[in-house]
C-alpha cells in the first residue's frame, strides 16, 4: 500500500478523533485547517512511522504539536469549550434541569481553562478523550507515572477552583 492510500485510510478511520481532539485542545470549532495540517504532516512523515505505537496515538501526537505551533503563531491563550455543552441536551430534562447542568458544566470548563497547560492536556486526553495512561504518555512524551500523578494533581486543582467559585457565588448571593 502506498503512503497516500495509507494516510487516506487513517484519515477515514481517525479523522473524527483528530478533529474532536483539536476542538478540545484549541477551544475552537474552527479546526478544519489544523486537521488538514495534521494529515499533511503525517503524509510527509509516514516514512518515519515505525509502528511502535498505534497510528491514532502517532496522529494525536502530531495534532498536539500542530495545535501548539498554531497557538504560538496566533498567541491564542483562551479556551472556549462551548462546543462541549452541545452533547448535554436531552428531551427528558426540563429547561430548569438543563440550565443547572449547563451552569455546572460551564463552571467545570472555566476551572479547566484556569489550570496550567500541562494539567489541561492531561485532563483532555485522559478525562475527556478517555485515552489510557500509556497512550497519553506517548502523546505527551512522558512516563505513565507522570501522567497519573499529573492527572491526580490536575483533578485536585480543578476541584479547588470549583470549590472557590462556589464559595464566591454563595458570598455574592448573600
Amino acid at each position: 500500500m502506498d503512503k497516500n492510500d495509507l494516510i487516506e485510510q487513517w484519515f477515514l478511520r481517525y479523522g473524527d478523533d483528530i478533529y474532536k481532539f483539536l476542538i478540545y485542545y484549541t477551544g475552537s470549532r474552527d479546526v478544519d485547517d489544523l486537521v488538514q495540517d495534521v494529515f499533511l504532516k503525517a503524509l510527509g512523515a509516514v516514512g518515519s512511522f515505525e509502528g511502535r505505537s498505534q497510528p491514532k496515538t502517532w496522529l494525536l501526537t502530531i495534532a498536539r504539536h500542530t495545535a501548539i505551533d498554531h497557538a504560538r503563531k496566533k498567541r491564542l491563550r483562551s479556551w472556549l469549550p462551548d462546543m462541549w455543552l452541545s452533547n448535554l441536551t436531552s428531551d427528558e430534562k426540563t429547561p430548569e434541569e438543563l440550565l443547572d447542568v449547563q451552569e455546572e458544566q460551564q463552571a467545570l470548563y472555566r476551572a479547566i481553562r484556569q489550570v496550567k497547560p500541562t494539567y489541561r492536556e492531561v485532563l483532555i486526553l485522559r478525562g475527556i478523550k478517555g485515552l489510557s495512561a500509556k497512550e497519553t504518555a506517548q502523546i505527551l512524551n512522558w512516563s505513565e507515572n507522570k501522567v497519573n500523578v499529573t492527572l491526580h494533581r490536575a483533578m485536585k486543582a480543578v476541584k479547588d477552583k470549583l470549590e472557590l467559585e462556589g464559595k464566591e457565588m454563595i458570598g455574592n448571593a448573600i
